[in-house]
């Protein structure tokens, strides 16, 4: 992400802002810059005396700004973290006094996660103008994350197989904190200048090779019904990893796009997956399944899904097995 490198750069640079807002609904960039700041503006030595961590769930807005205003010791600056700090949103603009006439010798840093601050308000130009910066973490889509698996990967050493990568975001959705949690488990296994292949993914994410949603969503799509049946049997036997809530919500949103598809008229592959945000890999799928559900039954199949993800929330069914509730789905759909 260029901005966060913009970031890093800067401060390597020895330029360091009075006030660092990072806010936003993706928690990973925040917490990476947060981590970087609160590693490299001090010394170890300078960090004892002079970095200061609050929680927004226990201090108030007068607690940060006393903290912030304290001269360092023994150092040219002091950093005072504060964590949680969307618990504050009620009272956020009290900060306004300070982010007008920020201490010099103080960076405030704010990560401020899940929520973001109102453009138009006086505190978030305020910031701006007395040289803080804010910095919005926004969530990926998921055509996205594929790309930066494959970046974070490859900066570390890594290639990872187009299937391999498809898995993960599959099983692991959006959540980039996530998805760096397991990559950095494959990292401690597997040697620099490996390719990470589904099998490895396998071993080592328990994530299967041939029977997962990935694999299901295009067994459907190609009315595969042998295939699709082989993948929610074996759901069925471990519901613990493959939990209906996930299957039913993804066949969801391919039966939406699908329909977003036939309403398309220009069917070009780049044209198709910029505007269902897909990666350009999946397009052939939904060239298959529209030739297999016009646009009608694909509107019916929407409706069906609707009604198993209540089965499967007890509404309308009195304990459904997801067994059950797996047959139900795969003879409504085909």
């Amino acid at each position: 992400m260029e901005e966060v490198k913009r970031i890093v750069d800067e401060v390597k640079a020895g330029k360091v802002r009075p006030i660092y807002f990072l806010m936003g609904d993706e928690p990973y960039y925040i917490d990476r810059i947060a981590g970087f700041l609160q590693n490299t503006i001090l010394t170890e030595e300078e960090q004892g005396f002079n970095q200061m961590v609050l929680y927004g769930k226990e201090a108030n807005i007068q607690d940060i700004v006393a903290n912030a205003k304290r001269y360092p010791m023994m150092a040219d600056k002091q950093v005072v973290i504060i964590k949680e700090a969307q618990e504050l949103s009620r009272t956020i603009e009290q900060l306004l006094p300070y982010a007008e006439q920020p201490q010099p010798s103080t960076v405030l840093i704010l990560c401020y996660k899940y929520k973001k601050l109102d453009k138009r308000k006086k505190l978030y130009k305020a910031i701006q103008a007395s040289g803080g910066l804010i910095f919005e973490s926004k969530k990926m889509y998921e055509n996205q994350v594929s790309e930066w698996i494959r970046k974070v990967l490859l900066g570390k050493g890594y290639r990872i197989s187009h299937k391999a990568t498809i898995m993960l975001v599959e099983y692991l959705g959006t959540d980039l904190n996530r998805i760096n949690n397991e990559l950095e488990k494959l990292q401690l296994v597997l040697p620099k200048e490996t390719e990470i292949n589904p099998e490895a993914i396998e071993a080592h994410i328990g994530i299967s090779k041939d029977y997962n949603n990935f694999e299901l969503k295009k067994a459907i799509g190609e009315k595969d019904a042998a295939k699709a049946t082989r993948i929610i049997t074996y759901f069925a036997q471990n519901p613990k990893d493959n939990p209906f809530v996930v299957t039913i919500s993804l066949l969801h949103t391919f039966f939406t796009q699908l329909l977003k598809y036939h309403g398309l008229s220009d069917h070009s592959p780049k044209n198709v997956a910029g505007v269902l945000r897909i990666n350009p890999y999946f397009v052939s799928e939904f060239q298959v399944a529209a030739r297999n559900y016009p646009m009608k039954k694909a509107s019916r199949i929407i409706s069906h899904l609707r009604e198993l993800d209540l089965k499967g929330k007890g509404v309308g069914a009195q304990n459904m097995a997801q067994s059950e509730l797996l047959k139900e789905l795969l003879v409504k759909i085909m």
